[in-house]
């Protein structure tokens, strides 16, 4: 699992019909003090995440299981919402 914050969102003007009905969202990876890790990255939705959120994304296989066509060429996938930190 990859912790990250959604700073954003994509619209892709075309895509596969594995990824229809699919968002994809701008997630920038953070560390454990929530500061950037690396470069912003595009994760697919399965959650309903929105912009400002802390998440986690599943990545490679497991990030095909949860969205509606699991034949997808999805890498990233953001599986759960991060609602508090100790």
């Amino acid at each position: 699992m990859i912790p990250g914050k959604v700073i954003g969102r994509l619209v892709a003007s075309q895509a596969l019909r594995a990824f229809d009905g699919v968002r994809f969202l701008l997630v920038q990876p953070i560390d454990e003090n929530k500061a950037g890790a690396g470069q912003p990255i595009v994760a697919c939705d399965a959650i309903g995440a929105n912009v400002g959120e802390f998440v986690f994304m599943a990545q490679g296989r497991e990030a095909t299981f949860v969205l509606p066509d699991k034949f997808n060429p999805a890498d990233l996938t953001i599986v759960a919402i991060i609602d508090q930190v100790t």
